[in-house]
């Protein structure tokens, strides 16, 4: 299992670099931005893709909202990695959950084909992801009625920990939660490696 956990994938390049360890141009992602449909500000969107772009990296978008489940199946297990963008992670989770996204994208990192999370795209391989509701609007999933993550990970990821857009939050989020899960708080600079069994917040 091979993953990049970030809050913000364009300030955490030159870490997503050292980490995937190989000259990345020439490769292709899978570029989902399914999470930023219902949300507003969507400039993160647009920032991962110059981040790829200037990493010689070619993204194919995919929006699993509008594919087709042969256009869903194809790009996720044909290029050589796949990015997960933010913004709702409730409206994320309804629609892999609905286009059986979810179990796909399970089996490709199983797989080992790197998973890049940014956000909300991160949050979803929590196994629950219930305790976002402080940051996301619920209400954009409407035909979400169980809150069980893709379960990759362990921790409760907590994006952009120490930015002052999501203070509040993210503050809420950890006086509610802090006894009950564990919680894993990481700034926009940061992002959780995973390399099999090694797992470092760097």
């Amino acid at each position: 299992m091979k993953m990049f956990l970030s809050s913000s994938f364009a300030d955490t390049v030159d870490l997503f670099s050292e980490f995937i360890d190989e000259d990345p141009n020439g490769k292709v992602v899978t570029f989902i931005p399914t999470a930023s449909t219902p949300e507003v500000i969507t400039h993160y969107v647009d920032s991962a893709k110059v981040a790829f772009k200037n990493l010689g990296i070619t993204a194919e978008i995919l929006d699993i909202s509008i594919a087709s489940p042969s256009e869903i199946e194809e790009k996720l297990s044909k290029n050589d990695y796949i990015y997960v963008s933010g913004g709702n992670t409730f409206f994320l989770l309804q629609e892999l959950v609905k286009t059986g996204s979810d179990k796909l994208l399970i089996e490709q990192i199983k797989k080992g084909k790197l998973y890049i999370g940014e956000s909300a795209g991160s949050i979803v391989m929590s196994p629950n992801i219930e305790y976002v509701a402080f940051m996301d609007d619920k209400t954009q999933a409407p035909n979400l009625t169980n809150f069980t993550g893709l379960n990759q990970i362990q921790q409760y990821l907590i994006p952009h920990f120490g930015n002052e857009y999501f203070n509040d939050a993210t503050k809420k989020i950890i006086e509610y939660y802090n006894t009950k899960l564990d919680l894993l708080p990481i700034t926009n600079d940061q992002a959780l490696l995973i390399n099999s069994d090694d797992i470092v917040v760097r």
